[in-house]
């Protein structure tokens, strides 16, 4: 079928929002309309000719609403082929009107279990009717035209007004494929809910899915934000999409008030350095400098201007065209000290006129505000491709404190070495493994990422400090005098050598190699502390 004239339509929506002035559109092009319960109403208020789907039916709507479209005098009208002479005589010996348009949007599931309501009225806001009659004009959409958003509706009175009250094939298979996108996306809630929400743990117990937080199917449901430029590489396409979770708290979600916009690279990097400043919620003043989603420099200070100097310091030859997060508001003076280096992103939770001021002259600097940082210790999985499948595991939220630390060594470290160990732990749990961080007074003097050995990753760790040391003119690198961490244990005693030769004092590692009693024999020959935190890291 080409062009099909829209005669009758049938009106269900829960989202209310443009639909009266859709239906009088309608009705003025001498559409017949047909609606149900609260979008009847809705629209007799506003003076429009309407006709009930009970009227249609022969049944008046059951069971709170439950039942009320699941009929063959709905489904027949939306679902028979018109020149088919069996469906024209099936249509016509049961007096079945045919349904040209279909407008109709579903409860809102998603943003009833969003907003914490109890275990009933979840289940209510499960939409049968909805589904069924979306999907049957869908899959009709020869005959049929679906709408299921209400941002379409502009574009579906556009189609008409060109079409002379008719609507095309093309349109209308472009509004089946988004039709049936969306009912997957919500049947996707539903089953995800059950999986992964209350709807079992509440009323059989933790182990009503065989003690396994795993469906055995994953049904996933993500709408596209945006087209990107390109991916990782020019040669490369690629797209942003979004959960359905209501209240996330990431880049996705922030406030973009300049620069151009954000590539593939870019919001890997950002969500990186996002992630890590994470740690630093509710904290002193922070700041974080990732490259390639790497940290290259952190650093907490009393005020945001000290703590982006000691950052910049760790690394500043990696921090050119680096991506800058700040766990404080940005400030003028701090604004205008990353303007010196080449920025391509900074995220903040708000910036004052004077920061925005300073970032205007750099029209390409992408600045980035977020009402809030995400929880570092949220729940939540993550999902991976790999050739021919999908790993998924559980976030790496774990936390260690003082008290989990466990002093293997003769020395215990002291108050200042046991918290510069605790902010090397916490910036090296989101270094590319193998990991080391070298740390002391809150900023990083050292870091080295992803190497194939942990003795490689440490040499490189110092020798950055090193370069960082004779570039800012210091006598000595930050390293004397500081805390190493490993995001993995130290399998070699070559691994803490290479924190004695590089002047730390202290190290904080997971612990639980074969070679442990050697590697703190090593520690205690050096006069180094060394604690064991019973948690590794690794990040890949």
């Amino acid at each position: 079928m080409g062009e099909v004239t829209i005669r009758r339509a049938l009106l269900s929506v829960s989202d209310k929002s443009g639909v009266v002035e859709l239906a009088s559109r309608l009705a003025k092009g001498g559409v017949e309309l047909v609606s149900t319960g609260g979008t009847a109403r809705a629209l007799r208020d506003a003076g429009l000719d309407v006709r009930d789907v009970s009227d249609l039916t022969g049944f008046p709507e059951m069971m709170d609403g439950r039942v009320k479209t699941l009929h063959p005098m709905v489904h027949g009208g939306l679902l028979a082929i018109r020149d088919d002479a069996d469906h024209a005589a099936a249509m016509e010996a049961h007096d079945i009107g045919p349904i040209d348009l279909l407008v109709c949007n579903l409860y809102p599931f998603e943003e009833t279990v969003a907003r914490g309501a109890g275990r009933e009225e979840i289940i209510e806001n499960i939409d049968i009717g909805g589904p069924s009659m979306i999907r049957s004009a869908s899959k009709n959409h020869a005959y049929v035209t679906i709408v299921t958003e209400p941002s379409d509706y502009a574009a579906l009175l556009d189609e008409m007004a060109e079409n002379d009250g008719a609507t095309t094939r093309a349109f209308r298979i472009r509004m089946a494929a988004k039709a049936f996108a969306r009912t997957a996306s919500y049947d996707a809630a539903i089953a995800n809910w059950f999986a992964w929400g209350d709807a079992y743990t509440n009323e059989l117990g933790p182990d009503a899915l065989g003690a396994t937080p795993f469906p055995a199917v994953m049904p996933l449901a993500f709408q596209r934000q945006a087209e990107l430029r390109y991916g990782e590489n020019p040669h490369q396409q690629a797209a942003i999409y979004v959960g359905q979770s209501a209240g996330a708290v990431g880049i996705p979600q922030a406030q973009q008030v300049q620069g151009k916009e954000l590539s593939y690279n870019n919001y890997n990097d950002a969500d990186a350095a996002l992630e890590l400043l994470s740690e630093f919620r509710g904290q002193d003043p922070a700041v974080v400098i990732v490259k390639h989603a790497n940290p290259c420099g952190v650093a907490q200070a009393p005020s945001l201007l000290d703590a982006w100097k000691n950052a910049l310091a760790c690394d500043s030859v990696s921090a050119f065209g680096g991506i800058v997060a700040l766990n404080r508001p940005l400030d003028g003076p701090t604004a205008e000290a990353i303007c010196e280096i080449f920025t391509e992103v900074v995220i903040a939770p708000g910036a004052d006129d004077a920061a925005r001021s300073a970032f205007a002259a750099k029209k390409n600097l992408r600045l980035l505000l977020l009402e809030d940082l995400p929880d570092p210790r949220r729940q939540g999985f993550q999902l991976k491709t790999i050739a021919g499948g999908l790993l998924l595991q559980g976030r790496d939220n774990g936390a260690v404190v003082a008290a989990d630390c466990k002093v293997v060594t003769k020395r215990a470290p002291t108050e200042q070495e046991l918290a510069d160990c605790l902010f090397a732990w916490n910036v090296a749990r989101h270094v590319k493994s193998n990991a080391i961080v070298f740390a002391k007074d809150g900023a990083t003097a050292g870091i080295g990422a992803g190497q194939m050995n942990r003795r490689d990753s440490a040499r490189i760790a110092a020798m950055r400090a090193r370069e960082a040391a004779e570039a800012a003119g210091w006598a000595q690198p930050r390293t004397i005098g500081s805390a190493m961490a490993s995001d993995a244990f130290l399998p070699f005693a070559d691994g803490l050598q290479a924190a004695v030769d590089a002047g730390a004092t202290a190290v904080i590692q997971p612990g639980g190699a074969m070679r442990d009693e050697e590697v703190i024999a090593a520690a205690d020959d050096a006069g180094l502390a060394m604690v064991f935190t019973g948690m590794r890291h690794f990040r890949h």
